[in-house]
């Protein structure tokens, strides 16, 4: 007699333990690589034909201008989000804490081209009132054509 032999066919497994892993790394890889700009507010730069680089963490101070006569004002440390602030005199109390924990910060005011220079020579004043050193205004670079780029 003879004896048959009774084979089992193995299944596929896919191992799904190191799947987890695998995602706990790429969420990790993704969140340590992104960059996050602290200030997406859409303003129309003023050409400029020089330029020069800021500093990273660099606080931000946005003014736009959202309808006829009326202004909005942002203001960035350089490590938030930019928030909303009523006026010019309050970019003073934000600039005065911030400059007497970091005296030599840098500021950046992000201007609309289309608002009147009063309003940033305002801004400016209160600045030097909160004794900050740096200052830069952001722009486009004009290129030899006429236009931004």
């Amino acid at each position: 007699m003879r004896a048959t032999r009774v084979t089992r066919k193995a299944d596929a497994v896919i191992p799904t333990a190191s799947m987890a892993d695998i995602a706990f790394l790429l969420i990790i890889f993704f969140m340590v690589t992104t960059v996050h700009e602290l200030d997406r507010t859409s303003v129309n730069l003023p050409l400029a034909k020089s330029r020069e680089e800021a500093e990273k963490g660099s606080a931000i101070v946005v003014l736009n201008m959202v309808s006829d006569g009326q202004y909005q004002y942002k203001f960035s440390d350089g490590a938030n989000q930019s928030h909303l602030i009523p006026g010019p005199d309050d970019l003073y109390l934000e600039a005065s804490r911030l400059t007497a924990v970091r005296p030599n910060q840098q500021f950046i005011i992000k201007a609309d081209g289309d608002v009147r220079f009063e309003k940033i020579d305002e801004l400016l004043d209160n600045l030097r009132k909160a004794d900050v050193q740096k200052v830069l205004l952001l722009s486009q670079q004009a290129t030899e054509g006429g236009g931004g780029t």
